[in-house]
């Protein structure tokens, strides 16, 4: 029984959030890390960061990477077997796209109608910031633990660095060394991965 419950629960959060998410699956990631972590403390911080790693480094969209591992994870840290933590996969992995395929569903037939509307391209304009937006929060939220101290009307946003993911100074030359190989010299993501991953090894 309690496992069904569980199942239910991972239906919907990874529904809400498939639902509720715009841009893809880096903008999914500020809500899962909501959704996981702090409110149903499934996953640690730690945890949650490196599942985010392990999805960039397998083929398919970051965000169904981290739905089909959560799924997994939840479901066998419960004290399940293998078979129904990948019965939780597929429930995450299955929730997760299911919005996106109703909603498709439902607006293909409109879109060319409607794509040179001047309503519907005044809603792009305001869509397309919001997406940017929520990208940069998925960055920041793997840089930083913000909260908030103080009374309701007079609080404080606190901020201190996730130590998992920046526990010294190599860790920080590392992360720069990475935007300047990506922005400046327009290196790969593989590239950088890779190189992480044996600098990571060698210093760790």
């Amino acid at each position: 029984m309690a496992e069904i419950e569980l199942y239910l629960q991972l239906f919907g959060v990874f529904f809400i959030i498939g639902l509720f998410t715009f841009g893809g699956g880096y903008a999914m990631l500020s809500l899962i890390q909501t959704q996981i972590v702090a409110i149903h403390g499934w996953l640690t911080e730690s945890a949650f960061t490196d599942i985010v790693a392990i999805s960039q480094m397998t083929p398919g969209p970051v965000g169904i990477n981290c739905a089909t591992y959560v799924g997994y994870e939840v479901i066998t840290d419960a004290g399940a077997g293998h078979l129904a933590g990948v019965l939780g996969s597929m429930t995450a992995t299955f929730a997760i796209m299911l919005p996106s395929f109703l909603i498709i569903l439902a607006i293909v037939r409109f879109y060319t109608k409607f794509k040179d509307n001047r309503i519907f391209e005044g809603v792009m304009s305001w869509i397309r910031p919001a997406v940017a937006g929520l990208i940069g929060a998925a960055a920041l939220i793997l840089m930083f633990n913000v909260g908030w101290s103080g009374t309701p009307l007079f609080s404080e946003m606190t901020a201190e660095v996730v130590k998992d993911n920046f526990p010294d100074l190599a860790s920080w030359i590392l992360f720069a060394a990475a935007v300047v190989a990506s922005l400046g010299f327009k290196v790969g993501p593989i590239p950088i991965i890779i190189a992480g991953g044996i600098l990571g090894l060698i210093l760790y």
